[in-house]
């Protein structure tokens, strides 16, 4: 009986370091997968041009580029190809047609005054049509919106041509009175944006700094705590909508406006040419903090996008393989190796019984 004990507690120490031997070897196994997909994650990373995470840092305004100026009376220096292209035909075109006009009808004004009075008239003329006038009156508004029809249509035509099916996207979502950014293709995730409280005047967003504290900061009225960011030279494609009311995402510098409507998606194209940061606000009247919910966008060259991506939990860089999904792969053998030594001794244990027992059977 004394025997009987002793064998069943030497069974049971031996069950013990067993058990721990498998719960260390387990563990040295999983640390060796998880060392495995953090190096295949690294050169993933490192193959697809991807900086390491936490080297960005904001970019610093240039005053008067992208924001308002004093004294400011035209547009603001335009940043994208369809606002240079507007800026031109208001320049090359509008503006030198309606100066014309606006003269000419000045001139007629002050003609009739001096010409037909009752002083240097006394007569009034008889005449009610002179249809050489009429056909010039009729023709000449017609030729004049011809012209300016041809560079108005190529501009709507550009400015609603249709992103290219890999474009970088992002969702736009308009809230009272705050906006947010979705990076859909660089793994979902978000980004909110809030004005900055000025230094002095009544709070706007409780827990928000003040604008100033950071040496990257722009107007006190435009800067945000978080910009949207974007990669420069690139067609984007921006969806807008809205949380709760009509909102209206405008951004002067860059020829850009587009209403997120709650209940729908609208959708344009941005292209960006030059590094830079950018300002805009809501332009659709929202409710009573309208003027409190401004635009900062942050245009980065594309390795400088990908570091700031990168730098945001959940992350990955729009258009390459996911390092999850490649570093998967030979943890998926590693493991699969393992569980095929681990069933080789189990289908040897389990065939030795059937072997034994055949003679008897």
């Amino acid at each position: 009986m004394t025997i009987g004990v002793k064998a069943v507690g030497r069974i049971r120490h031996a069950g013990s370091v067993l058990k721990g031997l498998t719960l260390l070897a387990g563990a040295t196994m999983m640390t060796g997968i998880a060392q495995a997909q953090e190096v295949a994650a690294e050169a993933v990373a490192t193959a697809s041009g991807a900086p390491a995470a936490g080297s960005y840092v904001p970019m610093t305004p240039t005053e008067g580029i992208g924001m308002p100026t004093p004294g400011g009376i035209g547009f603001q220096k335009q940043f994208s190809a369809d606002g240079e292209y507007a800026a031109w035909m208001h320049n090359a075109i509008l503006l030198p047609i309606i100066v014309v006009i606006t003269l000419f009808v000045l001139f007629l004004l002050l003609w009739v005054m001096a010409r037909y009075n009752k002083r240097t008239n006394p007569v009034p003329s008889k005449t009610s049509h002179n249809t050489l006038i009429e056909i010039v009156w009729t023709l000449l508004p017609v030729l004049i919106l011809v012209v300016i029809a041809v560079p108005s249509f190529r501009l709507l035509a550009s400015q609603y041509t249709p992103a290219p099916e890999k474009a970088l996207t992002v969702k736009v979502t308009g809230n009272q009175w705050y906006w947010t950014y979705s990076y859909t293709d660089n793994g979902g995730f978000e980004v909110i944006s809030n004005m900055l409280n000025q230094k002095g005047q009544p709070v706007v967003n409780a827990g928000i700094r003040e604008a100033g504290s950071k040496p990257w900061d722009g107007p006190a009225q435009l800067e945000v705590d978080n910009r949207l960011v974007l990669p420069v030279g690139e067609k984007i494609r921006i969806q807008a909508t809205g949380a709760d009311v009509i909102h209206a995402f405008a951004v002067p510098s860059l020829w850009f406006k587009i209403d997120a409507v709650p209940g729908r998606i609208n959708e344009r194209v941005l292209q960006i040419e030059k590094s830079g940061v950018y300002y805009g606000q809501c332009s659709e009247l929202c409710g009573a903090r309208h003027g409190f919910m401004p635009i900062a966008v942050e245009a980065l060259p594309r390795d400088k996008f990908n570091a700031w991506v990168m730098t945001h939990a959940g992350a990955k860089i729009d258009g390459q393989p996911e390092p999850a999904a490649a570093a998967s792969a030979p943890a998926v053998g590693a493991s699969e190796s393992a569980a095929d030594a681990s069933a080789a001794p189990a289908a040897d244990a389990s065939a030795a019984p059937s072997a034994s027992a055949a003679p008897g059977a």
